[in-house]
């Protein structure tokens, strides 16, 4: 909508993760390390938790992405599965053919022998599971049984789990104290630093086709900060809501009045406003409906 008012090609502030708009900050940064030098290892559970809207899903697309030739992936982005649909998921990621009468013998039988075939090629497989804090805990015993598997040398498989930190609770139940204890990594997936927003709009504005001066004044940037809690998920929501203000009005940057109103409307943020910004809010709202409905004609 307001794109071309803007100069951009795309919108900068989706909440859909796009790894063209990866942006290395700090917290980002320190999680993949760790999970490059967790895979050199060869052995155990990696865990990665975070907040809701902190990135998860981008950094475990981006980790994906930076890993080579000498390694075979299989993404699974929803393990809510019982044991025997999770095995299945991940015969199909490995490209592994089942026959649709195998039992759990024969199921776990074929995965062997092709997580065999790929270490005799020196090639490494690494599991992803999204959303890990979702999985049934038989699930999860039957993944760590299935991490048995190994070498003389290595582990034929690692897991990476990628969870809310939900996924702490689930793991400290006693019934899954062995896959635990095979953590051998793990790492809190933190937020934007106050420092780092201002990098962050601008490289996603940049990103998508933005060129000139700043859209996001100094003390927006700051009231941005303090009210999504650096969470990237709000920030966007916030960025984007504000912008539709400002092109609402016909204004050129983003004030405090334009993010106190963005926060106004969005229940994620528990923020006490003033009855007048509850009111500022209604007023732009009203201006972007008239814009709306002139274009529309």
């Amino acid at each position: 909508m307001y794109r071309t008012y803007f100069g951009l090609r795309e919108p900068p502030f989706s909440i859909t993760p796009d790894t063209s708009f990866i942006f290395a900050c700090t917290a980002h940064q320190q999680a993949l390390n760790t999970l490059l030098v967790a895979i050199r290892t060869g052995e155990g559970f990696i865990k990665i938790t975070g907040e809701v809207g902190t990135g998860k899903t981008l950094l475990c697309r981006r980790f994906l992405a930076t890993l080579g030739d000498t390694c075979v992936s299989a993404y699974i982005p929803n393990p809510y599965l019982d044991p025997r649909s999770l095995l299945l998921a991940l015969a199909d990621e490995l490209g592994t053919p089942i026959r649709k009468d195998a039992d759990q013998h024969q199921l776990l039988k074929s995965l062997t022998l092709a997580l065999l075939g790929i270490a005799r090629q020196g090639k490494q497989v690494v599991i992803c599971l999204d959303e890990a804090q979702t999985m049934p805990l038989e699930s999860l015993e039957a993944l760590r049984l299935l991490t048995n598997l190994e070498t003389e040398k290595r582990k034929l498989l690692q897991v990476v789990l990628f969870g809310q930190p939900e996924l702490d609770k689930k793991l400290a139940q006693p019934s899954v104290r062995q896959l635990r204890q095979r953590i051998t990594f793990q790492c809190r997936l933190g937020v934007l630093a106050k420092n780092e927003l201002e990098h962050y709009l601008t490289h996603r504005l940049n990103v998508a086709g933005h060129r000139g001066d700043g859209l996001f004044s100094a003390t927006a940037i700051g009231l941005m900060h303090r009210l999504s809690g650096g969470i990237p998920r709000l920030v966007n929501i916030l960025a984007h809501k504000s912008l539709l203000l400002v092109y609402g009005e016909g204004g050129r940057q983003v004030l405090p009045r334009h993010v106190r109103a963005a926060a106004a409307d969005t229940p994620s943020i528990k923020s006490a406003f003033h009855p007048i910004w509850w009111f500022a809010f209604a007023m732009l709202s009203i201006s972007v409906g008239g814009v709306i409905w002139k274009f529309l004609q």
